[in-house]
Order: C-alpha cells, then structure tokens, then sequence
C-alpha cells in the first residue's frame, strides 16, 4: 500500500485539500488541546490543524510523500508536528499517552483493523477520546467514495466489538 498513497500523493496539489476535515474539526473543539494521534494522517491537513489549535500532535503515515507534504504544510504556518514514517501494522507507541487519538477514512484489512484498535485503546490515556470517520458498509450502494471491498468498511457491529473496552461509545 505504500506504493500506491505515495503515488497518490506525487502531485502538488493536496489530495484532499489542506482545511482539516469537517467531522474532526468539529469534535475537536469540544477537547481542550493535549497530546494526539493522527493515524493515517496523510498529507497533514487534520495534523497541522490540531496542531494550530494547541495540540501537540504525533503524525503516523507510511507515505513518504505525505510525510513530505505534511510536513510543508506545517512548516508554512509555522507549526511543528511530530511525524512517524511507519506502517500502521507496525506502530508501536507507548501506552496511556494520549488524550486523543483521530482515524479519518482509515481502511486496514480485518486482522490489521482488530490489531490496531486494540493497540488505540492501549495508546489512549484512562478517559482519553477516539475520533473517528470512515466509510460503512451501506456505502458500497452509493459508488461514491472509499474501499470498493467490503471487508475493509465498516459496520456498527464491527466498531462494537472492535472497541468494546470503550465505555462510552457513540456510533452515528
């Protein structure tokens, strides 16, 4: 997959602009700023945001052209951003140490996506919060965007059991 996002990523232009998305926005300004992951972070646009809000945020992409990107886009508003270049499969974080951790449009195969939830709730301080968007499975009928596999979206039963040590979990 490697190949595939940095080639995704060669051009100039920023693939899915530089305003943080929406949804992540949003829940952001409900949290007073700490430390926060941005897995999958891609070219940046949720990690500098974080980060122009107070966070002091740790960037996790196996793209090195996203690292690239991210890192520019910092850089031109005068924000630094930890940033790993690993595979998601192979992060390995200290645990509790995080007050947030954000997953936009974060599609891992099955096995992976169980490995790397668990892994986020170990990451997480006691009481730290998860935000999440990503495509469901009732998105297939739409053709509109994401995974075209199923086994790589996701269903309010998945998300249940993928995080049932979250004691407080809003599914929408």
């Amino acid at each position: 997959m490697k190949n595939f996002w940095d080639k995704r990523y060669a051009s100039e232009e920023y693939v899915y602009g530089t305003e943080a998305n929406d949804f992540f926005a949003e829940e952001l300004k409900k949290l007073k700023p700490g430390y926060i992951l941005e897995a999958g972070a891609g070219e940046g646009r949720n990690a500098v945001h974080a980060a122009s809000l107070g966070w002091d945020v740790t960037a996790v992409d196996q793209s090195e052209k996203a690292m690239e990107k991210t890192m520019s886009l910092a850089k031109k508003q005068d924000i630094e951003i930890q940033y790993h270049l690993v595979d998601i499969n192979d992060l390995d974080l200290q645990e509790n140490c995080f007050d947030a951790i954000s997953i936009i449009y974060l599609h891992l195969e099955p096995e992976n996506r169980k490995i790397f939830h668990k892994k986020v709730y170990d990451m997480l301080k006691p009481g730290g919060i998860l935000i999440m968007e990503s495509f469901s499975k009732e998105q297939l009928k739409f053709n509109t965007g994401g995974p075209k596999n199923p086994e790589l979206l996701y269903s309010e039963e998945i998300l249940k059991n993928d995080f049932k040590e979250f004691t407080d979990l809003k599914i929408n």
